[in-house]
């Protein structure tokens, strides 16, 4: 039995037929950054600055990210069950996420995580799935997100970001972008936060 994907994804392809091929997508844009790894990072502290959230520098992101969650109220937080135990935050209670439900995530105070990627241009942080990340559920129920970046994980330009998630797409792994708290205007062009994800976004960047 067909999906209800694969049926509409068949009805498309029917209605196309007898189009002419789509056009060739020009590729004369920049792929790659010419910043330095320092500027790499000073842009993308910049850039997610300006979406609204919280960058934090720290040498023990385990430690800042307690420090944040504290500060905000936070005294119950989920973590993916593979997160390594030297990025835990400490004095909190760490509940693993072993496909909690939507009422059990949503009664939480927050949730740290690592990430797959981020880039600097745009202020995005990118999730696969992979070690420490856990599911997207984690990233998109709790109010509150702490999120631990590497330095050596931020490229300068959307081209590279998508190169270095390639692989991750081509083995069906979910993959989201996030550029700042959640946020949208589509009704009266009011502002409103926390409609798709958390209203705060913390970023730890490890240094």
């Amino acid at each position: 039995m067909d999906s209800g994907r694969d049926t509409v994804l068949g009805r498309i392809r029917d209605a196309l037929a007898d189009q002419p091929p789509a056009p060739e997508i020009p590729r004369g844009y920049r792929t790659t950054g010419h910043r330095s790894p320092t500027e790499v990072v000073e842009l993308f502290v910049e850039r997610v600055a300006e979406t609204g959230a919280v960058v934090m520098h720290a040498a023990d992101p385990a430690a800042a990210a307690a420090g944040a969650l504290a500060e905000r109220g936070a005294s119950r937080v989920t973590v993916a069950p593979d997160l390594d135990a030297s990025l835990r935050p400490a004095g909190l209670e760490v509940v693993e996420d072993h496909d909690l439900p939507p009422a059990e995530l949503d009664a939480l105070d927050g949730a740290v995580t690592t990430c797959a990627a981020a880039c600097a241009e745009t202020g995005t942080i990118a999730f696969d799935g992979g070690e420490g990340q856990g599911r997207r559920a984690i990233t998109l129920v709790p109010d509150l997100h702490v999120c631990i970046v590497r330095p050596a994980q931020i490229v300068e330009t959307v081209p590279e970001l998508f190169d270095g998630l390639a692989a991750s797409a081509r083995e069906g792994r979910p993959v989201v972008l996030v550029s700042g708290p959640s946020a949208t205007s589509d009704i009266e062009l009011e502002r409103v936060e926390g409609v798709h994800g958390p209203r705060q976004l913390v970023v730890v960047l490890q240094v």
